[in-house]
């Protein structure tokens, strides 16, 4: 049901810029209200960047940094950051770039007050290449920090569960003293414990090794130990797909005391830089970014959109959610999201056919064409993974149906209106009345019968009277009312006209059949 990997971290604090206006920056996904303890999602915030076309319908890797306030976790994403735009640009080394550089991105400083409320998305979405060519959708998100004198036991889990549920690499910030005491976590994902100013490297180096080592020992199972620490220990490896730990050193005096400090390298201890050196591009290796998972199915950016949709829900209300409704929140998600991709291959299959600048296409064949996309829709849908059961997606089969037709009406009028003989039946079918009443007139008039010549001729009048207007409605348009009662005049004088002359037709052929010479039967 959660994401594959998880990373638990820690980095420090710092200064830093705002990003400018239309630039990429940091973008609140998920507003707090600290009074009333409660959050709002910004959903058009968030459809603004998991929505954008070249990212949409592709697996994303959510790379999230979840922790206790004012352990680094922002100043921790920014060097990710700093990483993901040197290899954008095509570098291969030195991406920490020049010593005088300030550290920009996720906004961050020193001090004892919390800086990032709520949850914040990076506006833009990187595209990473993994082995064997497929391109994941790489997302960076920063957390509000946790266990502040501002926010409540249930703000700290509310945030933990938020981006955890939504993240597939997730990293918690610690420090060493405290990766000392017992661990009681229990995260969902591939888990790395990233532990900042280890002050032990005599009895673990740093990095991934030392960090290992370290932590096998953290996890053994000892007889004195309480029965739920044994549990955790015993069942650790069962929950988690990989468990791993990385040893930081500290970051420097310079980083932690001073109120000046703004991320420059050249304040930033030499042994801290060489170990992120070697963190960072192992973390965004793209062979080790695990696409977000719900139930075996990796989800989409587009997808992800509804899962935050459907969690946020469920922690609205004043008393943390049941894993039950956690779950059946999850089972929404996940057939809305399979409901919005099937909904697009129509959408998308229809285009092609139909859509835009494609020529008009005869009603049949638009109907068969809609059928065969609706039926390869509605497999895709049924063929997706999803959970709740089948009884729990039918609803949502039902609602992408009625959509589907929805979008099939709207392409019928799209189609209709490419008709040529369709745009101009109205003034064709009121300039060939003027005609034929003219013609009337002229003939009345020459034998004698003026009254009803001037008859027909006041018809022509107002025949020419409703093209005129026809005309405006149709250029200004305003009075669309009027120019619809036109259009439905001038349908069914010409539905009443061609149904006449078919029966004319069909009588006339009946004729010539009933009047043929008759069959000699002694022939047959």
């Amino acid at each position: 049901m959660l994401s594959p990997q998880r990373v638990v971290a820690a980095a420090s604090g710092g200064a830093g810029d705002a990003m400018e206006s239309g630039k990429p920056g940091p973008v609140q996904v998920v507003l707090v209200q600290k009074d009333q303890h409660s959050f709002e999602l910004e959903e058009k915030a968030l459809a603004s960047i998991l929505l954008q076309d070249h990212i949409r319908d592709l697996d994303v890797v959510v790379v999230s940094v979840a922790g206790a306030f004012r352990k680094g976790k922002s100043f921790f994403l920014d060097f990710m950051l700093r990483y993901l735009y040197f290899q954008k640009e095509g570098g291969h080394s030195n991406w920490l770039g020049d010593s005088e550089e300030p550290l920009t991105g996720f906004s961050w400083r020193g001090g004892s007050d919390p800086e990032t409320t709520g949850i914040q998305i990076w506006s833009e979405v990187f595209t990473v290449e993994k082995p064997g060519g497929k391109k994941v959708a790489v997302v960076l998100m920063d957390t509000q920090g946790a266990f502040d004198s501002q926010s409540t036991v249930k703000d700290c889990a509310t945030i933990f569960a938020l981006s955890t549920m939504t993240s597939s690499v997730q990293l918690f910030t610690e420090y060493g003293r405290l990766a000392m005491d017992e661990i009681f976590q229990k995260p969902f994902q591939t888990l790395m414990f990233l532990v900042r100013d280890w002050s032990f490297p005599y009895e673990y180096n740093y990095g991934l090794q030392g960090g290992m080592s370290f932590l096998d020992k953290r996890l053994q199972v000892k007889e004195h130990q309480h029965e739920e620490i044994q549990n955790v220990r015993n069942h650790i490896h069962s929950c988690f797909s990989s468990v791993t730990c990385f040893l930081l050193p500290h970051p420097g005096l310079q980083v932690a005391t001073s109120p000046d400090f703004d991320g420059k390298l050249k304040d930033i201890a030499s042994e801290f830089k060489e170990q992120l050196q070697i963190l960072i591009p192992y973390v965004l290796n793209p062979a080790n970014l695990m696409e977000k998972e719900i139930n075996g199915s990796k989800v989409t950016c587009r997808g992800l959109l509804e899962y935050f949709k459907a969690y946020i829900k469920i922690y609205q209300g004043e008393d943390l959610p049941h894993p039950k409704s956690m779950l059946q929140a999850t089972a929404e998600a996940n057939n809305l999201a399979a409901a919005a991709s099937a909904k697009d291959i129509y959408y998308n299959n229809m285009e092609e056919v139909c859509g835009g600048e494609k020529p008009y296409l005869s009603p049949d064949i638009l109907e068969e064409k809609h059928c065969e996309f609706k039926q390869l829709a509605l497999d895709h849908f049924r063929k997706t993974k999803k959970m709740g059961g089948k009884d729990f997606s039918l609803r949502y089969q039902q609602e992408l149906e009625e959509e589907i037709k929805e979008l099939y009406e709207n392409f019928c009028k799209h189609n209709g209106s490419k008709n040529v003989f369709s745009t101009f039946r109205t003034p064709a079918v009121l300039f060939t009345g003027i005609v034929i009443l003219y013609i009337a007139s002229g003939l009345t008039g020459f034998v004698g019968l003026e009254i009803v010549a001037q008859l027909f001729n006041c018809m022509v009048g107002l025949l020419l009277i409703a093209l005129l207007t026809w005309g405006y409605i149709r250029y200004s348009g305003q009075y669309r009312e009027l120019g619809g009662a036109i259009d439905s005049g001038a349908a069914y004088v010409l539905e009443q006209a061609t149904s006449h002359m078919g029966n004319s037709t069909q009588a006339a052929m009946r004729d010539a059949v009933a009047g043929g010479p008759p069959v000699d039967k002694k022939a047959q």
